[in-house]
């Protein structure tokens, strides 16, 4: 059993000011902090640099966000936005950009003097400068962005900067942003600044050897939570065992489907209809996608797709009549924002996506995580699911394997993530039996299930009947086996592209036949150029992420 999310007693307990914390537990609705809050933040006030390693989902914004509001706002005489910035908060991604702003915006309503503000890469440069122009307190930016004001917005005040904060600090080094880091500390300074000590902040939901060395270089001697020892002096020598447990909410419920490439999406659409039918009230689920272009092709099925069943009798509306949004790298960054504020907010809604959305991102009321693409690493696996149960709440989460990648599970488990088998073939009952109360009980094999066989007609008839969408499918599925062969090696034993049967494959985005052509591509040469770039393997998955976001 894992140590409680919650810990005892209020958030003044912790030495908030008193205003703050009535604010916490009132208008933002916080009734006690968290075990790291309430470890964290005293360690903060003190004035301490501090390396916080904890699960996603216990809090860890408010442990940074809280203890700036509480300097900053009793600073005299008060701040002004001339003075410039005086905290700069550094995430991975535009999503989480905006999320911790929208967190200090609210933590900040009672302290109208001080402004939060955000700056990232998709954003209109000039309305950036003109805000850094007349001040942002406390600024949340993606490195990118960040660097480019530093070198090339004169009036970009900092030199009061007191804060620096790496949110989701093994991402950001993933998405290869480290020698941008280097250059904006280069920048910044040492942690002396007008004569007053700087405090660093280090977070991240998982360790290894990089966020071992961006602690060495960012933090002085820090105080550190989570981890299992502390020396005394500089950062810790950090724990990178591949066979590391990683800490999962034990209200998450975690199963695996083991599917064939022939019934996957099938089985995809049945199980998301079956969970949007048996619940009542609010309901969220994230889907997650190796590539965009997978992305793109779900998303429209989902949008327009329509059956009438075998007896003539149609499910009215569409087969998935809920809100659904997309999100990836290559949406544009006002989609992308638009896509986030309103997902947030929907009561039931089913969001695609690629890893853009795993990190960091807090969804209220989300309740099924579902990896219809195998993550490359356990720690990805972990940091999906980690969007659902959070502070204490309950969630689900599916896995999606071909019967061939069953061996992944025991991958899985040597992390300490325990997953249970999910009857493929109640899930395809569930297409007929929620409106019609058919049993399918005699039949032993998915594959031969007859609802699998009629929607799976039924859907190839929709893709082919509309020129826009085959397109679509023939681009995702080209995507998807192509991401399929850059496993990382010590995986590919288990996702072996050679294995792949592209019929069956071309099946799962509804495709009657494999697009000509692509067997040698994807099988042949893929690993051929696998092993020509294994040298450059490091380098290329850090430059695929990025790209990804």
């Amino acid at each position: 059993m894992e140590d409680p999310v919650f810990g005892s007693g209020g958030f003044g307990d912790l030495g908030l000011e008193p205003r703050l914390a009535a604010h916490l537990h009132g208008a933002m609705g916080f009734q006690s902090p968290t075990v790291v809050q309430k470890s964290a933040i005293p360690l903060l006030l003190s004035g301490r640099d501090l390396l916080v390693n904890a699960r996603t989902g216990t809090g860890k914004t408010l442990v940074y966000l809280a203890p700036i509001v509480h300097g900053l706002q009793a600073r005299e005489p008060k701040i002004t936005r001339t003075e410039g910035t005086f905290a700069v908060i550094l995430v991975p991604t535009r999503e989480l950009c905006i999320q911790v702003c929208g967190v200090a915006e609210q933590l900040v309503h009672r302290f109208h003097w001080l402004v939060p503000g955000h700056i990232m890469g998709g954003e209109n440069r000039a309305k950036e400068k003109a805000r850094l122009r007349k001040g942002i307190t406390i600024l949340i930016a993606t490195p990118g962005r960040l660097l480019d004001h530093l070198k090339n917005t004169a009036s970009f005040q900092y030199d009061f900067l007191q804060w620096i904060v790496f949110d989701e600090a093994d991402r950001l080094l993933d998405m290869g942003f480290e020698k941008d880091i280097r250059s904006i500390l280069d920048f910044l300074g040492t942690h002396q600044r007008n004569g007053s000590k700087r405090q660093h902040v280090l977070l991240s939901a998982t360790l290894n050897d990089r966020v071992n060395k961006l602690a060495k270089i960012s933090l002085c001697d820090p105080a550190t939570i989570g981890l299992s020892s502390t020396p005394p002096e500089g950062a810790p020598d950090l724990d990178t065992n591949a066979n590391i447990e990683y800490s999962i909410s034990d209200k998450l419920q975690q199963c695996v489907l083991k599917v064939s490439s022939k019934i996957r999406l099938v089985t995809l659409l049945a199980l998301l209809r079956l969970k949007l039918y048996s619940t009542k009230g609010s309901y969220k689920i994230v889907v997650f996608f190796s590539t965009c272009d997978a992305v793109d092709f779900h998303h429209t099925v989902m949008s327009r797709f329509s059956w009438v069943m075998d007896d003539g009798s149609s499910m009215r509306g569409r087969f998935l009549d809920c809100d659904i949004f997309k999100l990836h790298g290559n949406v544009e960054q006002r989609e992308r924002t638009d896509t986030f504020h309103k997902f947030s907010q929907a009561e039931r809604a089913l969001l695609l996506c690629t890893d853009v959305a795993a990190r960091g991102l807090d969804f209220k009321g989300l309740s099924f995580i579902v990896q219809y693409d195998p993550p490359g690493e356990p720690v990805d696996y972990v940091h999906r699911v980690g969007r659902t149960a959070r502070l204490g709440r309950k969630g689900e989460a599916a896995l999606f394997l071909q019967p061939c990648e069953a061996e992944y599970v025991q991958e899985l488990r040597k992390h300490g993530v325990v997953l249970k088998d999910l009857d493929t073939r109640k899930v395809l009952d569930s297409i007929y039996t929620i409106s019609q109360k058919r049993s399918f009980a005699s039949v032993d094999v998915a594959e031969m299930h007859p609802a699998a066989a009629a929607m799976q007609t039924a859907l190839e008839s929709f893709v082919t009947s509309e020129g826009d969408l085959k397109q679509l499918a023939v681009n995702a599925f080209r995507s998807s086996v192509r991401a399929y062969a850059v496993h990382r090696e010590g995986l590919r034993k288990i996702f072996q592209v050679r294995m792949l049967h592209l019929g069956h494959v071309a099946k799962s985005f509804a495709l009657r036949d494999a697009p000509s052509g692509l067997s040698k591509c994807s099988a042949q040469k893929a690993s051929k150029r696998m092993r020509a770039e294994k040298k450059r393997a490091g380098k290329k998955r850090r430059l695929h992420a990025a790209k990804m976001e």
